[in-house]
């Protein structure tokens, strides 16, 4: 959460109103700033940042603003539906669209770059889009931490002129989820969802069979009552299972960890292993060189 505290020196004199905190600021200048584009297309994963941009471009734009959501292997079960959902609640136009990535054997060999060639097929598509709808811009849901990560797609971004408006008011993903409770999103507090190809160690094909075991395996351990977690797949069929440290004990249980690994052979998986340091966002890339993750 942001701190509000103010400084003595912003503080009102005598007899002033406040000023704005300095998170309500930033909301002014995201809606300041997509009213600008006079008509705009946003990439709408469902997530919280690309929600909360959905949300702006919907209070910003009216009916001159539409979300767009992008389908393939790569999307986990239930997440088109909750994309819906959203994009209803939140009352802006959604189109679905079919993306092909899996046709680009640069994104099935799976190299550390694969999400560049994941958001050159979306950024393209939504190139098309922007042309049949006569939207002005299209927008993304990275925020000022995104900057900052390894993130390959957003190298993507920026050859297809795609803008970030999030990143660019300086809203963190702190930020985001404030924002987002504040404008009664579902979304607020959901956990990071990425791409299931995200879950496949680099060097090993992308497939969709690849991706249904890991999408069956994570919906198995949500029936755990987890939420935050990651099956990774690694070579042999190996399964690398991820969740809070917390949690470690509940899966170490007999009967949940028979259950558990059954399930998972059933699957397809081999072995099953589960990660004593945790559950860790982006953990794969830390077999990366670092000359690779300051690349993008």
């Amino acid at each position: 959460m942001t701190d509000n505290t103010k400084t003595p020196s912003a503080e009102p004199r005598s007899g002033e109103a406040p000023g704005p905190t300095p998170l309500a600021a930033k909301r002014e200048r995201l809606l300041d700033l997509i009213r600008g584009y006079g008509s705009c297309a946003v990439a709408f994963s469902g997530g919280v940042d690309s929600a909360l941009v959905a949300k702006a471009a919907q209070l910003a734009l009216g009916a001159s603003a539409l979300a767009v959501t992008g389908v393939s292997p790569s999307l986990a079960e239930g997440e088109l539906e909750e994309a819906t959902e959203l994009a209803r609640l939140i009352g802006i136009r959604h189109e679905v669209i079919q993306t092909d990535e899996f046709q680009n054997p640069d994104y099935v060999r799976n190299a550390s770059d694969r999400c560049y060639h994941c958001k050159t097929e979306l950024y393209t598509q939504l190139g098309d889009v922007r042309k049949r709808f006569g939207v002005a811009a299209v927008l993304n849901g990275a925020n000022a931490d995104d900057v900052h990560d390894y993130r390959p797609g957003m190298a993507a971004a920026s050859e297809h002129e795609v803008k970030s408006p999030l990143a660019e008011c300086g809203i963190n993903k702190s930020e985001v989820r404030e924002l987002a409770a504040d404008w009664g999103l579902s979304a607020w507090d959901k956990p990071a969802a990425p791409c299931l190809s995200s879950r496949v160690a680099y060097g090993e094909e992308v497939t969709p069979e690849r991706l249904a075991m890991v999408d069956r395996a994570e919906q198995f351990l949500r029936k755990s009552g987890l939420r935050t977690l990651r099956v990774r797949y690694h070579k042999g069929d190996l399964a690398r299972l991820e969740v809070p440290l917390d949690a470690l004990p509940l899966l170490s249980q007999p009967e949940t960890r028979t259950a558990l690994v059954a399930e998972l052979k059933s699957l397809g998986f081999k072995y099953v292993t589960l990660d004593l340091e945790g559950f860790r966002s982006g953990s794969l890339n830390d077999v990366l060189p670092i000359e690779k993750l300051s690349r993008f």
